[in-house]
């Protein structure tokens, strides 16, 4: 089948981990809202519902399906496209790791944002320092650390993988984490890097997938830039 992507056109934001699940597939799919005519198109389906309506953005259809949530739409496809394991364990394993990502794009996204996504970056600079510097000391060196441990622990991994032996979407979003954050911190993340060196290697083995590395070099690929998840804030940033 065809998938039709419903996320905005101009970040990467939550639906870039459901981009890099789909290109890593070799899925047949349209990234809707960057068509002409698009963005209207999925406020339409978002005002108009259906039996299961999205909150917000990224939702993915799928024949008759129209499925929401990041995580939820990465079980599916995991499913769908053996990006998890096939026991009921091993899935449950990877969507939990996956829902812990979730969880950790949150605090990421409120370093620059901590009062109201609804008000500008510029009307909360002197909480979003805090927050930032917080989660920088204390937060973010804790959820890679965890991840690191997760690695370390998967001796069929071999280092490259969160779950079992092969690929999962679980990995393609830890990629996802590493740069994003890469982009956003990066004088922080060469000393946290150094800390978690097992959930780098996760980054660096998915980099190097075909796939994904075609995909990286290609203009589907979105910048990271200052509206998404993941900005650049010079001030934010720290040794």
């Amino acid at each position: 089948m065809r998938y039709e992507l419903y996320y905005w056109g101009e970040i990467q934001g939550r639906g870039e981990f459901v981009r890099l699940a789909l290109e890593e597939a070799g899925a047949d799919y349209r990234d809707v809202a960057r068509e002409p005519g698009g963005t209207d198109k999925m406020m339409r389906l978002m005002e108009r519902g259906s039996g299961t309506p999205s909150f917000a953005p990224p939702f993915l259809k799928a024949g008759k399906l129209m499925i929401g949530q990041t995580a939820n739409i990465l079980l599916y496809l995991g499913r769908r496209h053996d990006l998890a394991p096939k026991t009921e364990a091993g899935e449950l394993w990877t969507h939990q790791l996956q829902l812990t990502i979730s969880d950790f794009l949150v605090e990421i996204h409120d370093t620059h944002h901590p009062i109201g996504s609804g008000l500008y970056y510029e009307d909360q600079k002197k909480e979003s320092k805090r927050r930032a510097a917080e989660f920088l000391e204390s937060r973010a060196p804790k959820f890679l650390a965890y991840f690191d441990a997760v690695v370390q622990a998967n001796r069929a991994g071999k280092g490259k993988h969160l779950v079992g032996a092969r690929l999962s979407h679980a990995d393609l979003s830890l990629f996802q984490i590493v740069e994003g954050l890469r982009y956003a911190f990066p004088k922080a993340m060469r000393r946290m890097e150094k800390r978690s060196p097992h959930a780098v290697s996760v980054h660096d083995a998915v980099a190097a997938r075909p796939k994904i590395a075609a995909y990286l070099a290609s203009p589907r690929r979105i910048p990271f830039n200052t509206m998404g998840i993941f900005r650049h804030y010079p001030e934010l940033d720290s040794e």
